[in-house]
């Protein structure tokens, strides 16, 4: 059973009564037996009743009634005849939870009043006070209770055996302090039963739940009751007294002061109990040849109050790391609080703040400080300001401009403890961001209206919220008919006139109103309206719920993508008959100049008759001007099948360097007559490449031969070669004439040729060779000073996905 602390004075009285009964029957037990015991007996049994005297106030000072069955048969479930014990007040309170009709014994009319009423025990399980009194009487088995009473109200029932008795303490937890007036009543009512039956209260004291005891004026235990011997953890009064078990030094420091200076004292004290630091609260008083002394648990009061003071603690951090200014005031009007923000927002001194002024020093400060508004009567303003301590509503704001152009929200409400808590907000850019905003407005809605796309504003309510001159321009509106509260409907109404496909306004409204996430994301479609025009609209969802439809008519743009359209299509068409044409003729030249070719070798065999020195001549140019034609076909074939896409790369383990020098040694007589310096600069370990080793010649080849054309005599042709990681990096420098800068840009197109003396197909070849290998062409020329050409390669060409070309046309008219 917990005790409070409005408790404790009382508590104090019954122990030291109770206590110094203790000490009497202690001494009569030692003296028993001597030489004159009798007059002894005489002269204790008159003490007797002068502490018993003293203890008058026990039960008065208990805020409940105690129970006692003094009978020690026990038949099924009965309550059994128990005897109450308490003042008139707390049995009066008791009686207030029983029915007239149980019985006209107070005692059983609270017990069966009770008995079946939920409770719940000290390990939280459910039961009811019958079970637990049976098992009480019979099994003596203790118990505490915490009983669910009608109206809300909790009783604490504590049951315990003294002897051959049960004892059951019951408190209305719910009461909350005694006057003294019912106080006095229940003294004299203790007084009644003390004198009635001592020995009983002895034992009930015994019993009591909180630590009790005796010590002599040396400090020496005399006494203890059961609580204390569990609290010091022996087994048996006899063994303490042996023992002399005491609560730690600081309890004995107590009982001395109190010996010494014959005065009550009450500390609150960290001791172990049961193997457990707690906050006990200890009291000490004066007794007859010694001290008395209780100890109550109040670990939870001080954990409570422990807590409160971190909330406050935390509550103040908190406040000081908002950006308003707190302010509270109490009662008396004094500043009990401030945080940082205020104090650097009014900048007055940290010392005067922490002398706690009133708020009216406070307002006086600030005014000398110049830090308040402007007023023309001052006092009168004062006056207003502290009257806040009276307003009957709950919250007051307003709005004061300073005179450093500060603008604050000033409000002002009760507090909870009494007085006042003032917040001063500082509203000054919240203000600025207002004007901005409201500028910021205007602003967008000039752009609105200077914009060539039609643009609506629509609620998620399906209101219109804002439009633009272009959107009534578009759909041939005025003004006026958009003017009031027009919702969605009302709009399409006015626009069916020229579009009236309701399906798609549907799926428009949809858009605007429906909130789900599938609703609400951007859309777009067209509309071709019955004056020929095609509009295309956007419907975008704002963070505010609202929706923004946007029109653009789209007419003029269509009819250009329509001929861009049929313009692609032409060109491709074109290009498609020019390759097919290519193909067909390259085919169809290969038949005649075989035939050439055969004449001629016949010829030159000698079978015909000796030629000749002019016809000998006569027939090498023929050859010569067949082979150049041949490879000329070759070119255009090849650069038919990539255009088709249907040639593929003969990829092997190629051995770079070799093929290098094999493509040099087919054109070096040539490079001799011409008397061009030929040379090469290869990478020693380059090792080799995964490509296609024959296009590889005809790169290396196309590309010296280039160069050669337009390398005067005793120029310099150079051929490099280098891997950089997964790369082949091959190049051919000429010191020859150059590129113009205008004709770098076509240089690798088809039949482009700088001079004429070739149909300008080499380049093309190269760069369409290097991009099967997925690899890219460089060009880097000056006019007069030489061109180089750079082929940048992958080591492995094995995956190569090449665009083919045709791609980028066909991209560009569907682009189109």
């Amino acid at each position: 059973m917990a005790f409070g602390t409005e408790q404790i004075p009382i508590l104090v009285a019954v122990g030291a009564s109770a206590l110094a009964l203790a000490s009497m029957l202690w001494s009569l037990r030692v003296t028993d037996g001597h030489r004159g015991a009798a007059n002894r007996y005489r002269q204790r049994a008159g003490q007797m009743e002068e502490k018993l005297a003293r203890a008058d106030s026990i039960f008065g000072a208990h805020p409940g009634v105690i129970l006692v069955w003094e009978e020690d048969g026990l038949e099924g479930d009965e309550i059994g005849q128990p005897q109450v014990y308490g003042s008139p007040v707390a049995l009066g309170g008791m009686l207030r939870f029983t029915d007239d009709s149980l019985s006209q014994d107070p005692a059983i009319r609270i017990v069966e009043g009770l008995a079946d009423l939920e409770a719940r025990d000290a390990a939280g399980k459910d039961t009811t006070l019958r079970q637990r009194l049976h098992e009480l009487r019979l099994n003596g088995a203790p118990f505490s209770l915490t009983i669910i009473g009608p109206s809300g109200r909790f009783l604490e029932a504590d049951g315990r055996t003294a002897g051959a008795r049960a004892v059951m303490w019951l408190t209305d937890a719910t009461i909350k302090g005694l006057e003294e007036s019912s106080a006095r009543g229940r003294i004299e009512e203790a007084r009644q039963i003390v004198a009635r039956d001592p020995t009983a209260f002895l034992d009930m004291l015994a019993k009591a739940p909180f630590p009790s005891w005796r010590v002599s004026g040396s400090g020496r235990l005399q006494w203890a009751n059961t609580a204390y011997i569990e609290a010091v953890e022996v087994k048996s009064l006899d063994v303490a007294l042996e023992r002399q078990s005491h609560f730690d030094q600081q309890v004995n420091d107590q009982l001395r002061q109190t010996i010494d200076k014959n005065a009550e004292i009450v500390e609150t004290l960290q001791i172990a109990v049961g193997g457990q630091r707690k906050s006990m609260r200890v009291l000490t008083f004066p007794l007859s040849g010694g001290a008395g002394a209780m100890a109550f648990d109040v670990s939870n009061e001080v954990e409570a109050k422990e807590e409160l003071s971190r909330h406050v603690r935390a509550h103040d951090e908190t406040l000081n790391y908002i950006d308003e200014g707190v302010a509270i005031f109490g009662a008396d009007r004094r500043l009990v609080y401030h945080n940082r923000a205020f104090s650097k927002m009014w900048g007055l001194k940290e010392s005067f703040l922490l002398e706690r002024p009133n708020h009216g020093q406070l307002l006086d400060e600030m005014r000398q400080e110049r830090k308040l508004p402007a007023r023309a009567n001052f006092g009168e303003w004062r006056a207003e300001e502290l009257g806040y301590y009276h307003m009957k509503t709950s919250v007051a704001e307003d709005i004061w401009r300073l005179p450093d152009k500060r603008t604050l929200k000033v409000t002002r409400q009760h507090h909870p403890l009494g007085g006042l808590l003032i917040l001063f907000k500082d509203m000054t850019d919240e203000l600025q961001l207002e004007t901005r905003y409201n500028e910021l407005i205007k602003t967008q809605s000039a752009t609105l209206n200077n914009l060539h796309e039609a643009v609506t504003v629509f609620g998620s309510d399906g209101r219109l919220r804002l439009y633009n001159a272009s959107f009534l321009r578009l759909w041939e509106l005025e003004e006026r008919q958009l003017a009031g509260d027009t919702d969605f409907d009302h709009v399409t109404g006015l626009c069916t006139k020229l579009f009236h496909d309701g399906q798609i306004w549907n799926n428009i409204k949809g858009h605007v109103t429906n909130p789900s996430p599938e609703a609400r994301r951007e859309t777009s479609g067209e509309m071709h309206r019955s004056d020929g025009t095609v509009v295309t609209y956007l419907t975008q969802p704002l963070p505010d719920g609202a929706t923004l439809i946007a029109f653009v008519d789209m007419t003029a743009a269509r009819r250009v993508e329509e001929a861009l359209r049929d313009r692609a299509e032409a060109f491709e068409t074109a290009d498609r008959l020019r390759t097919e044409f290519v193909r067909n003729v390259s085919y169809q030249l290969r038949d005649p100049l075989n035939a050439i070719v055969g004449y001629t070798q016949f010829l030159e065999s000698g079978q015909m008759g000796e030629l000749n020195e002019q016809q000998s001549n006569f027939v090498g140019s023929i050859s010569e001007a067949s082979d150049t034609l041949s490879k000329l076909i070759d070119d255009i074939l090849d650069l038919a099948m990539i255009e088709a896409g249907r040639l593929d790369l003969d990829i092997s383990d190629v051995d770079l360097k070799s093929v290098i020098q094999d493509s040099i040694g087919m054109v070096v007589s040539n490079v001799e007559d011409t008397e061009i310096v030929l040379s090469t600069e290869i990478q020693n370990d380059i090792g080799t490449l995964r490509a296609d080793e024959r296009r590889l010649r005809q790169i290396l080849f196309n590309l010296v031969s280039n160069a050669m054309r337009f390398t005067e005599s005793g120029g310099k042709i150079t051929v490099e070669a280098m891997r950089e990681d997964d790369m082949i990096w091959l190049s051919v420098t000429d010191t020859g004439s150059g590129i113009d800068y205008d004709k770098q840009a076509s240089a690798f197109d088809s039949f482009s040729s700088g001079d004429r003396k070739g149909a300008g197909l080499g380049l093309a070849l190269v760069r369409s060779f290097v991009e099967l290998h997925n690899g890219q062409v460089l060009m880097q020329s000056t006019p007069g000073e030489g061109t180089k050409v750079i082929c940048m390669l992958p080591a492995d060409a094995s995956n190569a996905t090449p665009q083919t070309p045709g791609d980028d046309e066909t991209q560009l008219s569907n682009a189109a």
